[in-house]
């Protein structure tokens, strides 16, 4: 016998003012549903969740939940302000005598309960709102990103539990891996439709794909039969005096019908330059160590750090990951140890807080008042890679209208505040970027664009991420950090790192890990200096030549980038042309020397 759903919604219509949100909806969970929402930042996945917990009314239509059934929302901005600590939150609606429950959960998410409500970050207080609807365990759980603010190991846990449960659940996400590893069906939002395949989200993006094809069949077809029906019109008019009206009032039905197709929203237009081209080597770190107190961040670790690497640093929160990139930046100085930075560096920043926002200011003002974008005597231009652009027209190319150009950043969600901090950062030649967790709250098909986006850039990219397929996609070498101080380089992605991590830390082993650019050691692995004393004196004068010849560069470079000089003066450009080739040759032929030299004498 058939169990009745837990929950159906029936023609449900909703409205913000402006084009509906939903029209007309039909949707049904049924026990055991395990069902990725997915859609494009913006659809109303979040809001679809609010009407199926009740939260938002809908302006027609109806929701029914089945009789003795709980539905559980787990909110993303919760109201803590009834509560002194996480955990009298979290464990507020939970029988006498249940409240363990809160305290098995939140060592799962990591976070500590007798956290005080006033001093808990943005990411503790979705922490407990997500170890409240755990605790409870209602029938059917409403997930609105529940892995935003999650290091792996947390998210791994989280994704352990809910294999195991017998509740049904309705998951919001961006992390591929985590859907793929839950769902067995997805509901797909896209403009004001949903669609229910029953599958999970592993082979989603293919079905999706294949909908769009067919509607653009079907969008050609239709635009094919209003033009012949046009023609026809026109040319009755003069062939006859009276006309099929029944013809005619078809073709303004086609024609209505065509006006209100809702266009799919493009994806951005990002894209990234590179600066001028660093030297060979972006960063050199030797023997650094740095510890708050008793916590030991980095010990003794070697780095090497060459122009095109694309490096993830992985491990929980708190391990120190911005930390030691703000060493490898020269942002913190290490305790001991040197590191050195390679030369003509542009450094480009996305920061995980967000802080180059100004929340209160307007998206305008936020790309306006950066002295690095302004355009001399212009309130409404910025400078984008090097040309003037209309503000406006800019924030379009990162699906921002123009209503919301002049409203506050605090008014956006978290997808937009990462796109327009995005925005800002790729306005500006860069060969260095420091991506600090840039794909929480970002759509799939922005992560897909920026993925796309690191592949073809020519600079180099350190990046950290909790995203284990988006660190698949895009690491060239996996730097693991795991506490006090241990730290080991891997090559490859996630995926990679876990393979080869046992081995790589088994006691018994030595451990070397290398890739094609990044590369570390334990104390206990050095190798042999094997240089004579020649070899040394030239490993010591390179930089400086490696220097001086990057200088040269840059400067001829400045001069073939003036303008008309191939038109006014073809005989220098010709000559600078030749002196940059011949430069070039030379520096690439001194920093391999400087490669060799450097694995002889063992570094």
């Amino acid at each position: 016998m058939a169990r009745a759903p837990l929950l159906q919604l029936s023609g449900i219509s909703l409205t913000f003012g402006g084009d509906p949100v939903f029209d007309k909806l039909d949707l049904v969970v049924h026990p055991g549903d395990r069902v990725a929402l997915v859609g494009r930042n913006g659809s109303g996945k979040s809001t679809l969740m609010k009407v199926m917990a009740g939260l938002v009314e809908a302006d027609a239509g109806t929701r029914v939940v089945s009789p003795g059934v709980t539905v559980g929302y787990m909110e993303q901005d919760p109201d803590l302000s009834a509560y002194e600590t996480l955990g009298d939150y979290a464990a507020a609606n939970l029988p006498e005598g249940e409240e363990y429950k809160v305290a098995v959960v939140a060592e799962g998410l990591k976070f500590n309960p007798e956290t005080p409500v006033v001093s808990a970050s943005g990411g503790e207080r979705r922490r407990a709102a997500l170890a409240r609807l755990m605790a409870e365990a209602p029938e059917l759980m409403l997930l609105d990103e529940p892995t935003n603010h999650l290091d792996i190991q947390a998210i791994q846990w989280l994704e352990q539990e809910l294999k195991d449960t017998r509740t049904a659940f309705v998951l919001i996400s961006h992390d591929r891996a985590f859907l793929r590893a839950l769902t067995r069906a997805t509901l797909w939002i896209d403009r004001g439709q949903v669609r229910r395949r029953e599958n999970g989200f592993d082979g989603f993006e293919e079905w999706r794909e294949t909908v769009w094809a067919e509607e653009d069949d079907q969008r050609h077809k239709l635009d094919r039969k209003i033009k012949a029906e046009g023609r026809w019109a026109v040319e009755g008019i003069s062939a006859r005096r009276k006309r099929n009206q029944g013809r005619v009032r078809a073709l303004a039905e086609l024609r209505a019908e065509r006006a209100g197709q809702i266009r799919r929203q493009g994806t951005a237009a990002m894209a990234l330059e590179s600066g001028t081209t660093s030297g060979k080597r972006v960063v050199e770190a030797k023997g650094i160590s740095k510890a708050f107190g008793d916590t030991i961040i980095v010990n003794n670790l070697d780095l090497r750090v060459l122009r095109g690497d694309r490096i993830a640093f992985v491990g929980p929160n708190g391990i120190g990951k911005t930390t030691l990139l703000k060493m490898l930046t020269g942002e913190l100085a290490p305790d001991s140890g040197t590191i050195t930075l390679g030369t003509n560096l542009d450094i480009a920043v996305f920061d995980q807080t967000r802080a180059q926002l100004d929340p209160n200011a307007s998206l305008w003002d936020n790309l306006t008042n950066d002295p690095s974008m302004a355009v001399s005597g212009s309130s409404d231009q910025i400078m984008v890679r090097g040309i003037p652009k209309h503000v406006v027209g800019y924030l379009k190319d990162f699906l921002f209208n123009e209503a919301q150009a002049r409203a506050p950043v605090r008014s956006l969600s978290g997808g937009e505040k990462a796109r327009l901090l995005l925005a800002r950062i790729m306005a500006k030649p860069s060969n260095l970027l420091i991506l600090d967790e840039p794909t929480n709250d970002l759509d799939v098909e922005t992560l897909d664009l920026l993925q796309d986006i690191l592949g073809d850039y020519d600079g180099t990219v350190l990046l950290v991420s909790h995203d284990r397929d988006f660190i698949d996609r895009v690491a060239t070498s996996t730097v693991a950090m795991e506490g006090q101080g241990r730290i080991g380089v891997f090559p490859g992605g996630w995926t990679d790192y876990m393979t080869q991590r046992d081995t790589a830390w088994a006691p018994e082993a030595t451990f070397k890990a290398k890739t094609s650019g990044a590369s570390a050691s334990k104390p206990e692995a050095k190798r042999v200096d094997t240089l004579s004393f020649t070899d040394r004196k030239r490993l010591e004068d390179l930089p400086d030549l490696i220097a001086k010849l990057e200088a040269e560069i840059s400067k001829l470079g400045d001069l073939l980038e003036a303008e008309d000089i191939f038109i006014k003066e073809p005989v220098k450009f010709r000559k600078a042309s030749e002196m940059m080739a011949e430069r070039q040759t030379q520096l690439a032929a001194l920093e391999a020397e400087w490669m060799d030299l450097e694995e002889k004498a063992g570094r």
